[in-house]
């Protein structure tokens, strides 16, 4: 069977597939989580931010891919039939949260963000609760996707603080700092940058390097011209390339690090920075979107910048040079209080247990 008439049987099987997967959701001992994707990958596999935080929540939620009555999605990391998996959990009697990141608009997503903001608007209307990775990413929600009827609260991205934690010198003076870059680098600004505004300060007499650690996909070539940034600017010899990483790297990674250069505008909660600051690094960042409710006053220095949906504003590498400077000078002190904040703050484990409290709680409201 071919053409259109293929196209409906198979999409009808998907359909009765997807349906029989779900149960009822019978109380708060029968809470078993299905995280949108047939195989669950492992912290030694790269993988993307969304999909770590259904790692977290994994290790007491286990991946149910059979039998499920709970579905959590991550925006950032939909899969394509996720329409089709909020109803068919739904009208099983099961529960559907949505954990809500960022949203399209013109600055980044171009002339079809309203395109591509409609699905997502979709399940953020239709999910039971929604869990908010910043009060930027809410605002951004109700303004892009719509104002929603239904529960939701902010939850910040959160870290193992055992498995990120310092190394033992963490706060003592260094000789030649080191710099780092992080992320999946999605726009070349970021690192363009990070590599001037290093140069500025080895100019100004400290002989710091930088990490370039993360895919660089803003195109093709993107790596030769990062590469030739580093000649343009007379730092080639200090910036290091370290190409992607697995999560299981990660730690080590921030451990190799005086200060974290972030300069993605408009982030909406970056879990790195929060991964930095619970291996005491303190941050130089873009003070936009939801990154100066994770770093605050204490832990790091933001470079303003305005909250403009139009149009992008990077910082200017003078601005991010000064900033570092800023960091070193008093980097003792930042590197412990990005640690105490840290711990305070984005502890996964208080983040797995808010997200036990939420399910047991939508359990309730339809126990059988």
């Amino acid at each position: 069977m071919s053409g259109w008439a293929g196209k409906v049987v198979r999409r009808l099987a998907a359909e009765i597939r997807e349906f029989r997967r779900w149960e009822a959701l019978r109380g708060a001992d029968d809470i078993r989580v299905y995280y949108g994707m047939d195989r669950l990958p492992s912290r030694e596999e790269t993988v993307s931010g969304g999909i770590v935080k259904c790692l977290d929540l994994a290790e007491r939620f286990p991946h149910s891919p059979d039998k499920a009555n709970l579905l959590y999605l991550v925006s950032s990391a939909l899969p394509e039939r996720r329409e089709l998996l909020a109803r068919a959990a739904q009208r099983a009697g099961g529960r559907f949260v949505l954990n809500q990141n960022g949203v399209a608009y013109p600055a980044w997503a171009g002339a079809d963000w309203r395109e591509r903001n409609v699905p997502n608007a979709r399940v953020h209307a239709a999910a039971d609760f929604v869990v908010y990775q910043s009060e930027f990413c809410r605002r951004c929600a109700e303004r892009f996707l719509g104002a929603r009827k239904g529960p939701g609260e902010v939850l910040y991205n959160p870290v193992d603080t055992e498995a990120f934690s310092p190394r033992k010198d963490f706060d003592q003076p260094v000789r030649s700092p080191v710099l780092l870059a992080a992320g999946s680098h999605h726009d070349g600004y970021r690192v363009k940058t990070a590599i001037d505004a290093l140069a500025l300060v080895r100019r100004s007499g400290t002989e710091a390097r930088l990490i370039v650690a993360g895919r660089l996909v803003w195109g093709p070539e993107a790596e030769a011209e990062a590469r030739r940034w580093a000649r343009e600017a007379g730092a080639e010899k200090a910036v290091e390339f370290q190409g992607a990483y697995p999560q299981a790297e990660a730690p080590a990674l921030f451990r190799k690090a005086d200060v974290l250069v972030h300069l993605k505008v408009q982030d909406p909660c970056p879990r790195l920075v929060v991964e930095a600051m619970a291996c005491g690094v303190p941050s130089v960042y873009s003070a936009t979107g939801g990154v100066p409710e994770l770093v605050g006053v204490e832990a790091g220095a933001g470079i303003p910048g305005p909250e403009d949906f139009e149009e992008i504003h990077p910082p200017a590498a003078e601005a991010v040079a000064d900033g570092i400077l800023r960091v070193l000078a008093d980097r003792g002190t930042l590197a412990r209080q990005a640690r105490m904040r840290a711990v305070r703050m984005f502890s996964a484990r208080e983040w797995v247990d808010a997200h036990q409290h939420l399910f047991e709680r939508l359990a309730g409201e339809d126990g059988r």
